[in-house]
């Protein structure tokens, strides 16, 4: 495939990992001897991304040193955010950094491992040909972790709504294709799920659901668990 720039949403308090995440942000809680920042660099570098965009806002400082630390010369660039902007507003301002060609954003709390690496390739196959939004979903049974007992959207022919009761549960994978044209009339601080429900709206916003299981770190327990 094509190479591509990914960013790594980074500036959240982390809060359901409670103690853990005191004096360290979530990101740089370490599986098997490995941060899950660290995991999702070294995923998706090695299925082509070549330019990273990490943005922080809680205890950031522990993840710039880091990153200079372990990746001092990689294409890797930092985005603090003085107050919070919100997951929205977060991506948003990584296209002030960018060429403002699409980008794949990553929640950094999934533990990608190498048997999402082909899906994961699939779903980024047309990354510069998505005109607003593409969501990686994920089938309850393959979606492992922090989960809900309802679900997040539904899909049908590729087409994405929001979830309502006994549908299917399909969850957001952690992934998504965004294009800064779907930023255009907004604030500088608000959540991602208010452009999907606008995009839903318009029924614009498209998706696709993987095949491999999906492991959500979302929680003190599923950290623990892994």
């Amino acid at each position: 495939m094509n190479s591509f720039s990914l960013m790594i949403m980074c500036a959240g308090f982390g809060s359901r990992m409670l103690d853990l995440t005191k004096n360290k942000p979530k990101p740089l809680l370490e599986i098997k001897n490995i941060t899950l920042l660290e995991n999702s660099i070294n995923f998706f570098l090695s299925i082509g991304c070549n330019r990273i965009f990490i943005n922080t806002h809680y205890l950031y400082k522990e993840i710039e040193n880091f990153i200079k630390k372990n990746f001092k010369d990689y294409p890797i660039s930092l985005v603090y955010e003085p107050v919070i902007l919100g997951t929205g507003g977060g991506i948003k301002n990584i296209f002030n950094f960018t060429k403002k060609e699409n980008i794949l954003v990553s929640n950094s709390d999934i533990l990608w491992q190498d048997k999402n690496k082909k899906d994961i390739i699939n779903f980024a196959r047309d990354i510069n040909d998505i005109k607003n939004c593409k969501l990686l979903l994920s089938k309850e049974k393959n979606f492992l972790g922090l989960k809900s007992s309802n679900g997040d959207f539904r899909i049908i022919n590729n087409k994405v709504s929001r979830w309502t009761k006994g549908d299917e549960i399909i969850f957001y994978s952690g992934l998504q294709i965004v294009s800064p044209n779907i930023f255009k009339n907004t604030t500088n601080i608000f959540p991602m799920n208010t452009i999907w429900d606008n995009l839903i709206k318009q029924n614009n916003l498209i998706g696709e659901v993987i095949d491999s299981k999906i492991t959500h770190i979302g929680d003190k327990k599923s950290f623990e668990e892994n």
